[in-house]
């Protein structure tokens, strides 16, 4: 079984909903059987890179709260973060653009690494001082060699503009397709969409729900035509 996690690096719940997924993902019976695949969404595509600054003021602006409401959303987000395990600073961070982690995940993707470097970023934005959006392409070549990535092709990688992006472009109009407006959003086996940091429970009843109804292979074919299997293949008879 397949499950797709479109998501964003600035999405707080998306950092939230991946653990309270991997916590149900754990107690899954077949959960050796899971493929997890993480998918490109950009919360703000038109965002200029060189764009980057204090998450607090950005949230008062887009919601129309004050700086004090909008810390109080922040300690709320953080208090359920930190009930999942994960650490997460309420004060100091800060926001901008994520084109070019998504572009980075598609490559690590290549590598058998994207789900460590999804964690990573994760991680370096919410519970770091250290920012991933004002330090430059090499604190994300940093990061992407933490997940096990070579360093120079990372920086080769980040170096041009065109790479990965069609991928990550593809991600985004699919999500637009699946009627994904907001992440994170889960879809399992193509068949069920889970959408924003649900509990661990709504997961686990997702995960066996889509599991129960995988549809069987209809095989069609004729007994008699030769194959090859575990001991051997058939020798044709004359």
């Amino acid at each position: 079984m397949r499950v797709e996690i479109w998501s964003d690096i600035a999405c707080p719940w998306c950092y939230v909903g991946k653990a309270r997924f991997e916590k149900a993902l754990e107690a899954f019976p077949h959960r050796d059987q899971v493929e997890v695949v993480h998918r490109s969404f950009e919360l703000d595509p038109s965002r200029s890179k060189a764009d980057a600054g204090p998450v607090l003021p950005m949230l008062a602006a887009k919601y129309g709260l004050s700086e004090d409401q909008a810390q109080a959303a922040e300690d709320n987000v953080g208090a359920q973060a930190n009930a999942e395990g994960l650490e997460y600073r309420t004060r100091g961070r800060d926001h901008g653009n994520t084109f070019d982690m998504h572009r980075l995940l598609h490559f690590a993707k290549e590598h058998g690494r994207q789900d460590e470097l999804v964690q990573i970023l994760y991680r370096a934005n919410f519970a770091e001082e250290r920012s991933v959006f004002t330090e430059g392409d090499e604190r994300l070549v940093e990061l992407a060699v933490e997940a096990g990535l070579d360093a120079g092709l990372a920086r080769k990688v980040l170096a041009d503009p065109a790479a990965y992006a069609d991928e990550v472009r593809a991600d985004e109009r699919e999500a637009a397709e699946l009627g994904a407006n907001g992440v994170p959003f889960f879809v399992l086996d193509r068949k069920y969409g889970v959408s924003g940091a649900q509990p661990a429970e709504l997961f686990t009843q997702a995960l066996t729900q889509a599991w129960g109804e995988r549809s069987p292979l209809t095989l069609i074919q004729d007994d008699s035509a030769e194959a090859c299997g575990p001991d051997g293949c058939a020798v044709p008879q004359a």
